[in-house]
């Protein structure tokens, strides 16, 4: 891309009404990267002839040789529509739910998403997920139906057939976001051929149609069928470029950045509307108060770490000083940066409403927000699944021990859903991820690209624990003797824990002035005065603070919420991660002296309370289920039943159309090690499986102590 177009990057991104934020989004090996190279072919960034081959934007050796996109990409680019320049922020997403992820972020980034289904196979699982991580950020959906190449050559349909395989296909979508959707954007979200927010083509032949570009060019579906026909198709390309057709429905159907940030900041900011920096949020202002979100950490061997994110309001230079909120430091910036593919482009200054890249925030996390003086945050990014899988990792040298540290800690801020646990009394270092394959290439990467040699252990599973009683009222005693604090444990109730999974009650810290979360805990059955008492939800749990005219309680309470956070990431049982815990604080007796009540007595004090509470209240196992979508020859029925039971699982439904089975099982991780493999042997190499959704459920009663008794002696507990 010349410099020139640089400049127009630069001159666009001063106009927000210009801008436009996109994500691509779609189920693996829908064809998303393809997609998106010829994108960036249309804007003259990469040859047309290696545009669909390039995959500019899987630019990792691990992407190209495996075929899958595994991080999210970021480019810049500028589209002329009705004789007007306009600026596509595009970020390219995984499809494979491993790196699950990576789409949650880009979609805090993004306003619009163009989702991308097959149009052979249909609405897939992971379709379904993407467009779920899109509405929860109020994200706007627009549908390409990629691969009509294959509907003509393959399966040939005739046309009438094909209409009504891309009805059934829009059909699906609608009612997806017709049960998805938040409240409002159910019926006003919805897609239609006729309106030009739905557009079909095929991105390995470089052409597109929408209805709107049908009539305007004088197109129709039969030239499409004639031009395979005749072998034509590449002319063809040439009369219905696929960048024209998808970039001119999403500049018409996205929102630009100030009309997008008017109805998602509410939802994404719970912070003062009515104070400067909330007016200049919802307006995107860029002469208001800076606010800047960082989605994607990557480590830069030249520059450090480099921060791509979305300034959602104020101007950012090189060199302006900046604070961090999370970190709660101040820092100067050393570099803003544009992104084009692989290549950052630094700028002088970047303004609201545009994705940039930052360098020189050190420390960073995904997730922070970056403003000039102390503000609310934003809302924390919460990921749709939890890592279910954890390795031990270790250098092969003992020399290159603190070389590992420093690699992890960089791992887990460049993919916020690896959890890295350092622990410094064993020495082991545990690395969670989505599943075997994530864990793979995160291992392959620090090996390749980090350049150090590890060993890792066999893969084990990630449990949960919880309770299924109400305790009876225990003590937490300070080692001092002088300070006693006293809980009751309970279930949190399944509809607060349901919104809670859902993203719709955010997992923080509450202060007196979170209102609007104290009418949704009222909404949800909850009495006002109760509400109004709920201190902290964290992980799935929640903490209530039913004390009454405790002098100090402000001054502990702070430490009561760490405590909190520790027993909920370690329980009673297996020191595993708590989950659906209601945790109430009773009462307190405090010395008079802030020096006798430190964190020093406090903490064993909260931790030891806490604890035996949940030991009274009759605490469980619960083991990660995964629900797949198993599909093969009919022919192979069997097989399939038998591996199912063979792992443990349970059959929820099995449908048969013409000679393939589609198959729903809810199956534990724990058995699923190997499955692929399983799989395939078991049906000559013709089935392959899809996780559509995670959940935990209670361990089989026969299997709760033998698992318990293995964790215990894995991590070293009595």
């Amino acid at each position: 891309m010349a410099d020139k177009s640089t400049d127009a990057v630069v001159d666009l991104m001063k106009q927000p009404e210009h801008i436009r934020n996109i994500g691509v989004a779609a189920h693996i090996d829908h064809g998303k990267t393809t997609f998106s190279d010829n994108l960036l072919a249309g804007a003259g960034m990469i040859s047309e002839e290696l545009a669909g081959k390039q995959l500019a934007l899987d630019f990792h050796d691990d992407e190209q040789s495996r075929g899958i996109t595994i991080d999210s990409a970021n480019v810049s680019m500028v589209h002329t529509w009705e004789d007007k320049d306009y600026l596509i922020n595009l970020i390219d997403t995984p499809g494979h739910i491993d790196f699950g992820g990576d789409v949650t972020r880009a979609m805090r980034a993004v306003d619009g998403a163009i989702v991308l289904c097959c149009a052979v196979e249909g609405i897939m699982p992971q379709t379904e997920t993407v467009l779920r991580q899109a509405l929860k950020e109020l994200v706007k959906p627009v549908l390409f139906i990629n691969k009509v190449d294959r509907l003509i050559k393959e399966v040939k349909l005739t046309p009438e057939a094909m209409q009504n395989k891309f009805i059934k296909i829009i059909d699906d979508v609608n009612r997806l976001i017709s049960e998805i959707a938040p409240k409002g954007y159910k019926e006003k979200w919805q897609l239609s051929v006729q309106d030009g927010s739905v557009a079909f083509g095929s991105a390995f032949h470089n052409w597109a149609l929408s209805f709107p570009y049908m009539k305007k060019k004088n197109l129709t579906f039969k030239d499409v069928i004639d031009a395979y026909e005749n072998d034509t198709f590449k002319e063809f390309a040439k009369k219905a470029p696929i960048h024209e057709v998808v970039l001119n429905m999403c500049i018409e159907h996205h929102p630009n950045p100030k009309e997008a940030q008017a109805y998602r900041i509410p939802k994404i900011w719970h912070g003062d509307p009515d104070s400067e920096i909330g007016k200049s949020l919802v307006s995107c202002d860029p002469n208001g108060d800076l606010a800047f979100v960082a989605v994607k950490i990557v480590i830069d061997k030249h520059a450090g770490e480099v921060a791509a994110g979305r300034l959602f309001s104020g101007t950012l230079k090189h060199g302006d000083e900046v604070y961090m909120n999370m970190a709660k430091k101040k820092i100067r910036l050393q570099q803003v940066s544009i992104y084009k593919g692989a290549k950052r482009v630094p700028v002088e200054e970047a303004t609201a409403g545009n994705i940039i890249g930052l360098v020189g925030l050190k420390g960073i996390f995904s997730g922070e927000t970056i403003s000039k003086e102390d503000m609310e945050p934003f809302e924390a990014i919460k990921h749709i699944f939890e890592p279910v899988i954890t390795k031990s990792i270790d250098a092969t040298t003992p020399a290159d021990l603190p070389k590992l540290i420093e690699i992890l800690k960089q791992v887990a801020k460049e993919d916020p859903t690896i959890k890295i646990e350092i622990n410094e009394e064993t020495g082991e270092n545990l690395m969670s991820g989505m599943g075997e394959l994530h864990l793979e290439v995160i291992e392959n990467r620090i090996v390749s690209e980090k350049g150090l040699t590890v060993k890792t252990s066999n893969p084990i599973v990630v449990y949960r624990e919880t309770i299924t009683d109400k305790s009876r009222q225990f003590e937490g005693k300070s080692p001092n003797k002088h300070n006693k604090l006293y809980f009751v444990v309970e279930p949190l109730p399944d509809n607060i824990f349901a919104a809670i999974k859902a993203g719709d009650l955010p997992e923080m810290r509450l202060r007196k002035k979170d209102s609007a979360i104290f009418q949704q805990l009222q909404e949800l059955g909850m009495e006002t005065k109760e509400s109004k008492k709920v201190a902290e939800i964290y992980g799935g749990n929640m903490l209530i603070d039913n004390t009454r005219g405790i002098v100090h309680i402000g001054e502990i309470m702070g430490m009561v919420m760490d405590g909190f956070e520790d027993v909920m990431k370690g329980g009673s049982l297996a020191r595993e991660p708590c989950t659906k815990v209601l945790v109430r604080l009773m009462d307190c007796k405090l010395h008079e002296d802030t020096i006798h009540r430190g964190p020093a007595q406090m903490y064993p004090a909260i931790r030891e309370g806490v604890r035996e509470a949940m030991g009274d209240a009759h605490p469980v196992i619960f083991e990660p289920l995964q629900i797949m979508q198993i599909e093969g020859p009919a022919e192979y029925m069997g097989e399939i039943s038998k591996l199912i039971q063979n792992k443990r699982g349970q059959l929820l439904n099995m449908e048969q159309e013409g000679a393939m089975l589609t198959v729903k099982a809810v199956l534990p991780v724990a058995e699923l090690f190997g499955w692929s493999s399983d799989l395939r042997s078991g049906t000559s190499g013709r089935g392959s499986s899809f996780v559509i959704d995670q959940k935990f459920d209670k361990l089989p009663e026969s299997l709760q102590q033998k698992v318990i008794s293995k964790i215990k002696e894995r991590k070293g507990l009595n």
